[in-house]
């Protein structure tokens, strides 16, 4: 499959996954093994990644060597929390500086609060890093993310953890046919053919966390969504057929067949 390219380094894989609600490393490094990410996303706030002396370390089961680590601001309400947030992932990291940001509006939906979120951005931004944003499915603030710097733009599909798949393609196709940045959705995937529509409507990867975790085998369920993002892309890039109510021409062809001759 073509890479995927984000801040000027070319990823195999499509698909990104988030380290959230497993039960326990193991079961988080044997989804990430199976579904193929190369980029994983680690919660600043709710993982730990070294900030916390003699606890089991998320690095230790995803060693940043083998994997792109993003940084995220789950949990954060305000702009000022999230660039705290990852002033701190950085030092952690020792200077990396692809983060993902995500500023909420309430604990409830955990709809993006895009006024927050252009804040943060534009002050991460001015300090040297590389910021994948998720935002709302709005056209206009997606371009505008972009427009101040933001390395990939991330729509959400529909609500953080509900699962409920696109429920808005249109306004995602207006996004990717705008964008100059990769786009991918990020939030409501549910099932592996939420993540092949999502393919096949020109995404450039998707992030996920609960659909792969929240499974009945979240090992299986990544396999699965990485199949589905593979199969969604070479669709995409291959073009569908056109839609029709019906066709008169069938698809086999009728010259030569037997006793065409008869009923000419």
């Amino acid at each position: 499959m073509d890479p995927l390219v984000i801040a000027g380094k070319a990823y195999r894989s499509r698909l990104l996954v988030g380290t959230g609600k497993y039960q326990d490393f193991e079961q988080t490094r044997a989804a990430v093994e199976a579904s193929g990410a190369e980029i994983v996303t680690v919660a600043i706030r709710r993982t730990n990644i070294g900030q916390t002396a003699g606890e089991p370390s998320l690095l230790e089961a995803l060693p940043p060597s083998r994997y792109t680590i993003l940084p995220n601001t789950a949990g954060c309400y305000t702009a000022d929390d999230a660039v705290r947030t990852l002033r701190l992932a950085r030092e952690l990291l020792d200077g990396h500086d692809l983060v993902k940001l995500e500023v909420l509006g309430d604990p409830h939906t955990l709809y993006p609060n895009v006024v927050e979120t252009l804040a943060a951005a534009e002050t991460l931004i001015k300090e040297g890093f590389k910021v994948m944003v998720y935002t709302s499915d709005d056209p206009i603030i997606a371009k505008r993310l972009e427009e101040i710097g933001c390395v990939a733009v991330m729509p959400l599909a529909s609500l953080i953890g509900s699962g409920m798949g696109i429920l808005n393609p249109w306004n995602l196709r207006i996004i990717i046919e705008n964008a100059q940045v990769p786009v991918l959705v990020d939030a409501g995937v549910g099932t592996a053919s939420d993540a092949a529509i999502a393919m096949e409507l020109g995404c450039d990867g998707i992030l996920m966390n609960t659909a792969i975790a929240a499974a009945n085998d979240p090992v299986l369920m990544a396999s699965a969504m990485k199949k589905a993002v593979q199969a969604g892309r070479e669709a995409y890039l291959a073009g569908r057929m056109p839609k029709k109510l019906y066709s008169a021409s069938p698809s086999s062809p009728s010259a030569g067949v037997i006793g065409s001759a008869a009923r000419n």
